[in-house]
């Protein structure tokens, strides 16, 4: 598991309880994994907006923040948060209307009792990383 690069993240993640903490660590770690997996995005910056452990391509600007966190208005809820005014939910919704929940234009939503489609995340994650590269007037990347 990757190191936290910031304690006050990691006192964030530490305050969660134990199976939420469990699911947003292994999103936090498919975010790591996927930014290593991509040409040209570079290494992530990891840091709190909003009280949420974010994750930015400070070095390439190749991709919008990614954040993560418990959804507080859900219990039993945890997401991945995009900025609302890209255009990266109406694709997640283009491609994976079937497989994913979405709420509004905020986030990807998963239950903490249930596995997330994890092949359907990588691709969504990596959509956020690569989104300045590849942002069309569409709104689809590929």
């Amino acid at each position: 598991m990757k190191p936290f690069q910031s304690s006050a993240v990691e006192q964030v993640f530490r305050g969660y309880p134990n199976e939420l903490r469990a699911k947003l660590m292994r999103l936090r770690q498919l975010i790591f994994e996927t930014a290593a997996g991509l040409e040209g995005v570079g290494p992530l910056d990891e840091t709190l907006k909003w009280g949420q452990p974010s994750y930015l391509t400070s070095q390439s600007k190749s991709g919008t923040t990614i954040r993560v966190d418990q959804n507080k208005s859900k219990p039993g809820q945890y997401c991945l948060f995009v900025h609302c005014q890209t255009s990266l939910l109406a694709t997640y919704r283009e491609f994976y209307a079937d497989v994913l929940r979405f709420d509004g234009k905020r986030c990807v939503e998963f239950n903490v009792d249930e596995d997330p489609p994890e092949d359907a995340l990588r691709h969504c994650i990596e959509l956020a990383l690569t989104y300045h590269r590849h942002k069309r007037r569409d709104g689809l990347p590929f």
